[in-house]
């Protein structure tokens, strides 16, 4: 079950200064990676306190539109793992630009050309599989199409998770994938879960042999002894990148803008890679297990037509999975 939780985080055992500032974080990062973020933070930064709000990606915005209908957000800062949501926030103006951001060492194509916010992780999907039923790993997207593999394959749906969301808006934009794909994977007995833990759920279990999972959940449980292990597709992997934004009504700018640097900066990547993530800055390794960063393939997606797509791609999917 979703929680939601508003907490205010001081410095404990530092005395805040009279000119404190109080920063505003809405997130969906998890609550115990949240809880290291900000103490990390305050250490960088003890001149600002946060009060932070915590919740999933969709409760999150949900709560975001009512406080836009209701006049304002208390909200300076969103942290979320959905840059097609931060794209809507965007042509709704929204967001404030901060062309000044320390984007050095960021790839150049993970960032908003107008600078309103910002990757601060790297988040894969790929293809997960139990070791104790499977001898021959698939290799490639393309495998899961065969009717042995398929019958065996289990996915997330985008009607749950964010992540599937951006997978699958992302796939139908590829040539040789698109829909006939998703077709011929449902034909041949594939079926979809609801988030990414019912996916690494059934294949740990051997209920299914094959899946389609974000890779630190699976990189993880594999570390943890589960008889599961992960591949990178030949094709690539989408991604998702976390983005950081600041929020145009914004009372707190120079506290918002100092999250945005230190997110972005190497203290902040480090704990990313200790938390399981890809760091998005050059030059830096990903957690123990993990392929180098730089030789990873993305598949590139226009975030405007995912944004566009969304309904259709959501009912699309339910038509071909079940809702």
């Amino acid at each position: 079950m979703t929680r939601l939780l508003m907490i205010s985080t001081a410095l404990t055992g530092l005395a805040l200064s009279a000119q404190a500032q109080t920063l505003t974080v809405y997130t969906s990062q998890p609550q115990e990676q949240m809880t290291e973020v900000i103490a990390a933070f305050a250490e960088a930064h003890p001149e600002i306190e946060v009060a932070l709000f915590r919740s999933g990606t969709t409760e999150v915005m949900a709560k975001l539109q009512a406080e836009f209908a209701a006049g304002g957000s208390p909200a300076d800062v969103l942290l979320i793992a959905d840059a097609v949501a931060m794209t809507q926030l965007k042509q709704d103006d929204r967001l404030m630009a901060y062309p000044d951001a320390a984007v050095d060492g960021i790839d150049p194509a993970l960032l908003d050309a107008d600078m309103t916010f910002f990757p601060t992780k790297l988040i894969t999907t790929g293809i997960v599989y139990n070791t104790d039923l499977v001898d021959t790993p698939p290799t490639a997207w393309a495998d899961l199409a065969a009717p042995d593999v398929a019958a065996q394959t289990i996915m997330p749906s985008p009607l749950y998770s964010g992540a599937a969301a951006i997978h699958v808006g992302t796939m139908i934009q590829q040539p040789g994938f698109d829909w006939p794909w998703f077709e011929t994977l449902a034909d041949n007995g594939a079926v979809a879960g609801q988030g990414n833990g019912t996916v690494l759920e059934a294949v740990a279990r051997g209920e299914k042999a094959y899946g389609v999972l974000v890779e630190y959940m699976a990189l993880n449980a594999k570390a943890q002894g589960s008889p599961v292990d992960f591949v990178f597709p030949a094709e690539g992997v989408t991604a998702v990148t976390q983005p950081v934004a600041i929020l145009a009504g914004t009372d707190a700018a120079d506290a918002a803008r100092a999250f945005v640097d230190w997110q972005l900066g190497q203290a902040a990547q480090e704990q990313s890679v200790a938390q399981g993530y890809f760091p998005l800055r050059a030059g830096m390794a990903g957690p123990e297990g993990y392929p180098d960063p730089a030789g990873l393939t993305l598949i590139e997606a226009d975030n405007a037509r995912l944004l566009s797509d969304g309904d259709t791609v959501k009912q699309t999917f339910a038509d071909l999975y079940g809702g």
